[in-house]
């Protein structure tokens, strides 16, 4: 099973990405019906095409991923590869081969479900912010409408791998017997041999000090190095360069007042009494008849609301929270009726009962905020800055073309652009042809500028580069003032390190010869003459044993004992280790048995969900219609 794990990883991700965690990052299942056909189809699952543009979608968005992460050093070149496009196409025709499955299954989530997640999401421990949640789906583009959508899918197909995934588990004496390799116990001698005992037995010559230096000649190179000059353009650039005047911000106060409003506010609850859809009139009238006992009882005690709410509402969400419906506003509630009850209602007024599709409500306003515009000095630093950024955006473009042609048209020098946009001329020394760690975020430690900074026209020429983007709204242009070329230390400078490491090696390989040669006694005799203190040790209790010596000895035979292993390990000389008794601790971490049984567990469910992926692929008969060599790998700007 593990060894499964280890040569499915990619498959395994996949998997993971689509069905264990929720994603938005591909099409939802609205989309997956309304598929065109055309001459630009790569795939087909289930009969319906995979297009071009939906891979090249797909491809960007994965690009944005990374390049946020990566920033300064993303380089969409590193992505511009086979296995890059093929992962995609993979996760692509596994999301439609389940959403396939779910439509043909009519697997769906009730509104009760989703309106509860919805909750937990976005309100967190305080109430539901209708305003707040609008306000954060706008950012990613999207509507309630179109995330409840994609909220339904999500939780389908989580529903749909947790069934599957709940049907794998491993039977206990594999668990057992698994964890009682892990906590394995042994009982080790060690006798080392020194690689410095073997020293004196070495002999250096000449001719193998030049052996090695000619067969190791890149240890020996200086890299080459530049002393270089360079300016950054960016937004900071154009920030330093923009002003903004009070009458600026007067003015466009003036012409903007709604955005320094808050907006009234009403945070409503009701009770409800529930309908179905089609009941008769002598059931309309009963519920009716509820809702009236229920106002009438409210009016005599209002503050009795919340606690009428959970003893008496049919809404199972709000009804748990004393009937709260959060901040109610414009098109925040299923039903107009209800919405236009609220906006009438007095803080603290129990309505009449308002009749929807879903019944009877009972109202009441339970927070009330008035309508407030901000004065001006309360936002005039807030205005300022955002006129400024404002400006900025409209200056860049033409700066940026400015900074771009003056480096190329001007090429000799970084004076007239520095000049003309009244940037500064940086320098920096020891510069190499790839990043440095030691130079860290500074503006030219960045690999795409490198590359062109040490281009054969830039070091031959010393002309400018062309403009770099290193970063989002970042331009970097340089030029190389001085260049070493890459040279080789001469053997004299290193003879004596040549020899030294020369020496430790050949006195190594005398080490490990003779290691072998005890080694072999040993197995004939099973002697225990020369070896040190015995110590019990396991996998995570090496007792100060060697790390690559602790494999060795965990994987030895021991069918019969005692059993001997030899290692090689490198910087100390060869050790030769006894094995005397194999056993289980005395005592079992019991904790960490049940966290292995449930890892096992859960690598046994991931294999019943690569299978039923792949059955499903199957079932959808997916075809890959266009090679993926043949895609291409849109650029992001």
């Amino acid at each position: 099973m593990f060894e499964f794990i280890r040569t499915h990883q990619r498959l395994m991700q996949i998997l993971l990405a689509i069905i264990i965690v929720p994603s938005f990052a591909f099409v939802g299942i609205g989309s997956y019906k309304s598929f065109g056909d055309d001459a630009n189809t790569i795939a087909k699952i289930d009969g319906k095409p995979l297009t071009q543009q939906e891979f090249d979608n797909a491809v960007r968005t994965q690009l944005d991923s990374y390049r946020q992460r990566l920033g300064a050093q993303f380089d969409q070149k590193m992505f511009d590869t086979p296995e890059f496009k093929q992962n995609i196409l993979d996760q692509l025709v596994a999301e439609r081969a389940v959403a396939a499955e779910v439509n043909h299954a009519h697997l769906s989530v009730s509104d009760a479900q989703l309106q509860k997640v919805i909750k937990e999401q976005f309100g967190g421990e305080g109430a539901f912010d209708m305003e707040r949640y609008k306000t954060i789906l706008a950012a990613q583009g999207m509507t309630p409408t179109m995330f409840d959508q994609r909220m339904r899918r999500d939780m389908t197909l989580q529903q749909l791998g947790n069934a599957i995934q709940s049907t794998g588990f491993a039977p206990r004496a594999v668990a057992k017997a698994l964890s009682d390799i892990g906590a394995q116990e042994r009982e080790v001698q060690e006798l080392l041999l020194p690689v410095a005992d073997f020293v004196p037995q070495v002999k250096i010559t000449d001719d193998m000090v030049k052996a090695y230096y000619d067969k190791n000649s890149k240890f020996f190179e200086v890299p080459e190095q530049a002393k270089i000059e360079y300016v950054v353009f960016n937004s900071d650039a154009v920030m330093n360069q923009v002003t903004v005047t009070d009458a600026d911000v007067a003015a466009y106060y003036a012409a903007n007042q709604p955005a320094f409003a808050t907006p009234e506010t009403r945070r409503a609850a009701h009770i409800q009494i529930a309908l179905k859809k089609g009941a008769s009139a002598a059931e309309v009238a009963a519920a009716k008849a509820k809702a009236d006992a229920i106002v009438a009882e409210l009016r005599k005690n209002p503050g009795d609301f919340a606690k009428v709410a959970k003893a008496k509402s049919d809404d199972p969400v709000s009804g748990e929270q004393g009937g709260d419906l959060g901040i109610v506003s414009k098109g925040s509630l299923p039903a107009a009726s209800v919405e236009a009850a609220v906006m009438k209602l007095k803080q603290g007024e129990i309505s009449d009962p308002v009749q929807s599709d879903f019944g009877f409500h009972i109202l009441t306003v339970t927070e009330l905020k008035p309508a407030v515009v901000k004065p001006l000095d309360a936002v005039k630093t807030e205005v300022a800055e955002a006129l400024k950024k404002q400006k900025a955006a409209k200056k860049y473009s033409e700066m940026a073309e400015a900074f771009t042609n003056t480096v190329y048209e001007q090429s000799d020098s970084l004076k007239p652009v520095a000049d003309k946009l009244g940037l500064k001329i940086e320098t920096a020394a020891n510069v190499s042809r790839t990043p440095s760690p030691m130079a860290g975020q500074a503006p030219y430690n960045n690999a795409k500028f490198l590359a062109a900074l040490f281009s054969n026209e830039s070091i031959s020429s010393k002309r400018n580069t062309e403009a770099v983007e290193t970063a989002p709204s970042t331009l970097v242009a340089g030029r190389i003032v001085e260049f070493k070329p890459a040279t080789k230390r001469p053997l004299a400078e290193v003879d004596a390190a040549i020899r030294q490491r020369v020496t430790m090696e050949e006195a190594a390989k005398l080490a490990a010869k003779a290691g072998a040669e005890k080694l072999a006694a040993f197995k004939k005799s099973g002697d225990a003459t020369g070896f040190g203190a015995a110590k019990l040790v396991s996998r995570s209790k090496p007792e100060g044993v060697n790390g690559l010596a602790m494999q060795e000895i965990m994987k030895a035979d021991t069918t019969k004992l005692p059993a001997y292993v030899g290692v090689d390990v490198p910087g100390m000389g060869y050790g030769v280790y006894r094995i005397g008794k194999v056993q289980q601790p005395a005592v079992q971490d019991e904790a960490r048995r049940k966290s292995e049984a449930e890892q096992i567990n859960s690598i046994v469910a991931q294999q019943e969900m690569y299978d039923y992926i792949e059955l499903l692929k199957q079932k959808a008969k997916v075809k890959i219609l266009k090679p993926i060599a043949k895609t291409t790998v849109v650029e992001v700007k």
